[in-house]
């Protein structure tokens, strides 16, 4: 991990950043899966393809984005508490029909290995409610991924404050945004490139305050208030969609609820910046 910071150590210091602040910023690193259609890496999931449920588990209702093989993933990863083996079906639909252009949604089903599964319909509920359905449906990415180990730094570097100016450094960081620019300049000698990405931190363009909520977005998604309870990124999806390029997914999750494989209370939520 030392190492393997060194570009953006030498460049950060470079730009005055003091080495005790740069230190505790890369100790915020953390492990995730980087999915691409290439590479080395052992074939961890598939974009598209059937959605494969068992029979008593109610209908999907957004389309299937991917299927990720739990067992495939390489050990250690990422660091949260995922199953070691059965499929992760990642379902979501970048809707910008909502509100202020931001609507989306989407939601995750965990398979247990061995589980008896059927086919279900691809097509959910709202297609015919929602602008240009078929036509962004039609565009999802298919074909299978191969996974790789990565480091991943905060692309966010600020917190909202309800008083002017509305952001302020990450507490602990004076310099988080600056350091959050070094990590732009330099994550593509550090970490590889993917459209799919589990765990680590979310990133999305015009990036600011960290999307990951840190408290509950819906009042069904109550936690415990200590510190296992907190959110976490289980899952980015960079869309590259016509008519939605630079939108990304991000689905997430409370750690103590992934921890007992609910994933029934995992929220996904869009960011787009057309």
């Amino acid at each position: 991990m030392v190492d393997g910071f060194a570009p953006f150590r030498e460049e950060a210091l470079r730009q005055g950043i003091p080495l005790p602040d740069v230190e505790r910023w890369i100790a915020t690193a953390r492990p995730c899966a980087t999915l691409a259609p290439t590479g080395d890496g052992p074939v961890a999931a598939r974009f598209g393809g059937p959605a494969l449920l068992p029979a008593d588990a109610p209908d999907p209702w957004f389309p299937l984005v991917a299927t990720i093989d739990c067992a495939a993933l390489p050990p250690d990863a990422t660091d949260l508490p995922l199953p070691s083996d059965g499929h992760l079906l990642l379902f979501a639909f970048p809707d910008v029909s909502g509100p202020d252009d931001a609507g989306s949604g989407g939601t995750a089903a965990y398979v247990p290995a061995g589980t008896a599964v059927e086919e279900r319909a691809r097509n959910p509920y709202f297609h015919g409610e929602v602008p240009d359905y078929r036509r962004i449906t039609a565009a999802y990415p298919e074909g299978p991924l191969r996974a790789s180990v990565n480091w991943s730094l905060p692309y966010h570097g600020g917190v909202e404050i309800p008083e002017p100016p509305y952001l302020a450094p990450l507490p602990g960081h004076p310099h988080s945004e600056r350091l959050r620019d070094v990590w732009l300049e330099v994550s593509g000698e550090i970490a590889g490139d993917g459209p799919l990405q589990v765990g680590g931190y979310a990133l999305e363009e015009s990036l600011e305050a960290d999307p990951v909520p840190p408290s509950p977005p819906d009042a069904r998604w109550t936690g415990t208030g200590d510190e296992q309870d907190e959110w976490a990124l289980l899952a980015d999806w960079y869309v590259d969609i016509p008519g939605r390029e630079g939108a990304a997914v991000h689905w997430v999750v409370r750690r103590a609820d992934l921890a007992v494989q609910r994933f029934d209370r995992v929220f996904a939520g869009l960011a787009w910046n057309p």
